[in-house]
């Protein structure tokens, strides 16, 4: 099991025992609570175990280097799950013994013996917190935020990451790259298959659920799986993200086409494919996408 988790997915310090809290105390185990309130002192307040607890603004978030620390990601973590390490105690105003917390030393932790430890092409876990038009951000350990571009979400173009993925859902990733500043960039397509993997799941004359892509002169695009699309008919009354039955027509691996025709375009309901992973474990050295006959070739190379 992954000692640094995404927030939300961290040790329970409220579930714990006085006896196995002391213990975590001793070893520096990162645990979580929620955030109850953020102060007039400046601090974020947690009850922990039945005693009430404070993380200092300065202990809020470890900061990569050259950020600053904005108001807003500290006012952001009142009502959610929040990890910690307890570095000590303190008395409060009224002589009360309090715990003092510290969320930027867990972060601290996560990156020096965990993410600053990956090469490009681990796979790894990782929980979407929110998402923007041109990607989505996860969290890698700690609350600390990794970038998923739009465009590594899958090889099937999207409108939107929403598209492919939610906030709050666990995810596999492969680390891309990393910037300048050291932050961490995913990449989600490449543990989705190749084409061959994909159109080996369906075979012609099957009909399937599918969500139209591409509205083009010549043809619709429909994604049958997250990397796997085909082309149907012109038809200009389908929009991008419809959900549609498809009949697969024909498989062609030497043009790496599907040929499709719609059944049904009046399905009704949303529809969103959930990733299915023919990669879980890394590291990925080089990865391809097309079939070896294809003049188009689609690949990754992690360095």
């Amino acid at each position: 099991m992954l000692e640094y988790r995404a927030e939300g997915l961290c040790r329970s310090a409220n579930r714990l025992r006085r006896e196995e809290l002391e213990h975590c105390i001793a070893a520096h185990e990162i645990l979580q609570s929620t955030a109850l309130a953020f102060d007039t002192a400046r601090r974020l307040r947690f009850e922990v175990c039945g005693q009430r607890a404070y993380m200092p603004y300065t202990q809020c978030v470890d900061p990569a280097p050259g950020e600053t620390v904005k108001d807003i990601a500290v006012l952001i973590r009142v009502g959610r799950p929040t990890c910690f390490v307890i570095t000590g105690t303190e008395r409060d105003e009224t002589g009360q013994e309090v715990f003092v917390l510290s969320r930027a030393a867990a972060q601290r932790a996560c990156r020096e013996n965990y993410l600053d430890r990956l090469e490009c092409g681990a796979v790894i876990p990782c929980t979407v917190t929110h998402i923007e038009n041109f990607g989505a951000f996860c969290d890698v350990g700690c609350g600390i935020s990794a970038l998923l571009p739009i465009d590594c979400l899958s090889v099937s173009r999207i409108a939107s990451p929403a598209d492919r993925v939610a906030v709050g859902q666990q995810l596999l990733c492969a680390v891309k790259s990393r910037d300048a500043q050291g932050r961490i960039v995913l990449t989600l397509r490449e543990l989705l298959g190749t084409w061959s993997e994909n159109a080996a799941c369906f075979a012609a004359g099957e009909t399937v659920v599918g969500i139209v892509r591409s509205v083009e002169e010549y043809g619709v695009f429909i994604e049958i799986a997250p990397n796997l699309a085909g082309l149907a008919e012109a038809d200009p009354t389908l929009r991008p993200g419809q959900a549609v039955s498809v009949y697969i027509k024909n498989i062609l691996p030497d043009k790496m086409k599907i040929k499709l025709v719609v059944v049904n375009k009046n399905l009704g309901q949303p529809l969103r494919f959930e990733p299915h992973y023919f990669v879980t474990r890394g590291p990925i050295r080089r990865w391809t996408y097309s079939t070896p006959q294809s003049r188009k070739q689609i690949e990754t190379v992690f360095v």
